[in-house]
C-alpha cells in the first residue's frame, strides 16, 4: 500500500518562476548502463546521448486543483537522462530518466520521497544575483554554475555537437514524459507533464562543475545547449503504470 504511494496517486501543478537547463552530450556508450532495459537512449547522430542538468524554482507546488495558498515554493535541481519508450500501444514517447533529485527544503524531501521515486535530498543552495549574471552554489552537493542570462545573441558552447540552435533546440524540451522502471514488477511508470508557454531562451554559460558527473564515473561529457525557461505553468498528469514485456 505504501509503496503504491510514490506512484505519483494524483496529479500535481506549479508555477516555474524560472527552469534553466544545461544539456551535456556523452557518448552514448557511457549513459546506456544509466538507465534500464526498458528505455532507449535519446540520440544525436547515432553518437551521443545528453544527461541535463535542470534548476527550477516552483512556487505554490501543490495537488492539482487546490487553491495556491495550499502550496509551497521549492529549489529543485534533477539530473535527468533523455530517453525513448515504446508503450504497449506501439506509441513512440519522448522524455526523461531521473538519476538524482535534490531540493532545499525539507519538507520537499519528504513529501517528494512519499508521493515519487525521485529519492530527493536536501542540500544547500546558494543563488546570487547581480545585473544579468546568475550564480548557483552548493558546497555539500559540490556544484556551481555562472550564467550570463543576458537577453540578445548567444553563440553556440564551444564544443557542441549541434550546428546551431535550431538543431539544438531539440533538446531543450519540453519532452513530456518521465519514467521510472519497477525491475522486480517489470512495471514501467509513466508521468505525463503538461505545461504552457514553453519558450527557451539561450544563455551563455560562463563556468560550471558538478561533482555528480565525477560519482557516475562520466568521462568527456561536453556542454551542448543551456536554456532559461521563465513564467510557465506546469502540472504533471497522474502516474500510469503498465507492465513491460
Amino acid at each position: 500500500m505504501f509503496s503504491g504511494l510514490k506512484n505519483h496517486p494524483f496529479a500535481v501543478e506549479a508555477f516555474f518562476e524560472h527552469s534553466i537547463v544545461l544539456t551535456f552530450a556523452v557518448a552514448k556508450e557511457q549513459l546506456k548502463p544509466l538507465i534500464p532495459a526498458c528505455l532507449e537512449l535519446d540520440t544525436f547522430d547515432d553518437k551521443y546521448g545528453f544527461i541535463a542538468v535542470a534548476m527550477v524554482q516552483t512556487k505554490q507546488l501543490r495537488p492539482k486543483g487546490f487553491p495556491g495558498f495550499m502550496g509551497n515554493s521549492f529549489f529543485l535541481i534533477g539530473y535527468r537522462v533523455f530517453v525513448r519508450y515504446t508503450n504497449k500501444a506501439g506509441k513512440h514517447l519522448r522524455g526523461l530518466y531521473i538519476l538524482k533529485s535534490e531540493t532545499n527544503k525539507r519538507k520537499m524531501e519528504i513529501l517528494g520521497n512519499i508521493f515519487t521515486h525521485y529519492n530527493y535530498t536536501t542540500t544547500d543552495i546558494k543563488q546570487v544575483e547581480s545585473g544579468d549574471i546568475r550564480l548557483f552554489e552548493s558546497v555539500k552537493s559540490n556544484f556551481k554554475v555562472s550564467l550570463d542570462i543576458a537577453e540578445g545573441e548567444v553563440p553556440l558552447p564551444a564544443a557542441s555537437p549541434f550546428a546551431d540552435w535550431k538543431e539544438a533546440r531539440r533538446f531543450a524540451g519540453p519532452l513530456p514524459f518521465t519514467f521510472r522502471f519497477d525491475a522486480e514488477r517489470k512495471d514501467v511508470l509513466i508521468i505525463e507533464g503538461v505545461r504552457q508557454n514553453w519558450t527557451p531562451r539561450p544563455i551563455k554559460v560562463l563556468d560550471y562543475r558538478f561533482s555528480f558527473f565525477e560519482s557516475l564515473r562520466i568521462e568527456g561529457a561536453v556542454l551542448a545547449n543551456a536554456f532559461i525557461i521563465s513564467n510557465v505553468p506546469y502540472y504533471w498528469k497522474k502516474g500510469k503504470l503498465e507492465t513491460w514485456q
